[in-house]
């Protein structure tokens, strides 16, 4: 599977993962950051996977399995793990689908699901409990949404994507306009969330939808847990978030962008492709310069924040500086007078 030598016994046999520093008789574990070599020589894993070019500076306990990458590789073993504990199957009980539902194969749902009218839900696709999924939804082929997420009506969910648990799609954008008596009225949003291909997005994140048009997830973007999207934005392709991050309405962020965690953009703006964003920024204005860093709130260039955050911090020191000119100052106008 991962194309490697293996040095040591070749039949020793393994059940479970673990940490090299901990790893115990029977655990599968990796060495791939050079901060970790130490442990190569005490560790009790039966089993360590290294780099072909790893030297070995003493005796090892362990079988070693050489690779190219050992990052990779075992990349690649989570990811086999992982698909086998998540590996569901068939209708489970009690679970409501509305008769003009349509399931392609080999598709989970899980107890206590409810898949309403006219919803389209592709190949493979898991289902998992107490989700809701409202009308003329759409959802592609290799989608998994865990248990209690929730997919508003007319929102569409593309192939390959992972939603987690308590996340809503879907739910009204905070739109409300002003009377004259000092109250708020609603504003209807009729739009809808189009999440494209290849998109993961943590738990209890939420995409609003769109008052009119579409709020949209582009391609390969992934949010972190407890983002908060708002209504007609569109995040760009292969963008990442972090959690905290909170997008108003109608902004638009742009491709490759790295947005930290507990970050504010306004809204009506736009963010230009391959921006990186320090987490707790605040971007209050349209970012067109593209690749940049940015920090602060509101933000500035990272280097101009960096520069503000030395002063910042020898703030005390200048304070006792200028009280001691002070003083000077009035010891010269006492002289003079």
């Amino acid at each position: 599977m991962l194309n490697g030598t293996v040095e040591g016994d070749p039949l020793v046999a393994v059940n479970q993962l673990g940490k090299i520093e901990e790893a115990q008789a029977g655990s599968l574990s990796f060495l791939a950051n050079p901060k970790y070599e130490q442990y190569l020589y005490t560790t009790n894993a039966s089993v360590v996977i290294i780099n072909n070019d790893q030297a070995l500076a003493g005796p090892v306990k362990s079988t070693l399995i050489r690779v190219e990458n050992a990052y990779v590789a075992i990349s690649i073993l989570l990811e086999k793990y992982n698909t086998a504990k998540l590996h569901k199957t068939g209708i489970e009980q009690p679970s409501f689908i509305h008769p003009s539902a349509t399931l392609g194969e080999n598709v989970y749902v899980g107890a206590f699901a409810y898949i309403g009218p006219n919803v389209k839900i592709g190949d493979n696709s898991k289902i998992y409990p107490q989700c809701f999924i409202a009308d003329d939804v759409i959802i592609g082929n290799n989608v998994t949404l865990f248990a209690g997420v929730k997919v508003y009506f007319d929102c569409r969910v593309g192939d390959n994507v992972i939603i987690h648990s308590g996340t809503i799609i879907g739910g009204d954008g905070f739109g409300f306009a002003p009377a004259g008596d000092g109250t708020y009225n609603k504003v209807a949003q009729i739009g809808n969330v189009i999440i494209e291909d290849d998109v993961e997005i943590g738990a209890n994140t939420t995409v609003d939808r769109a008052t009119m048009g579409s709020t949209i997830i582009r391609k390969g973007v992934k949010l972190d847990n407890l983002v908060q999207i708002a209504h007609n934005v569109e995040i760009g392709a292969n963008t990442v978030i972090a959690a905290q991050t909170g997008i108003s309405g109608s902004a638009k962020v742009g491709e490759n962008c790295i947005i930290g965690g507990q970050a504010g953009i306004v809204g009506h703006i736009s963010i230009a492709k391959g921006s990186q964003i320090q987490a707790k920024s605040g971007i209050s204005h349209t970012i067109t310069d593209e690749g940049k860093k940015w920090a602060g709130a509101p933000a500035v260039s990272f280097s101009a924040n960096m520069r503000s955050l030395i002063v910042i911090n020898r703030l005390p020191e200048l304070e006792k500086k200028i009280n001691e000119l002070e003083k000077i100052i009035s010891e010269l106008k006492k002289d003079v007078h």
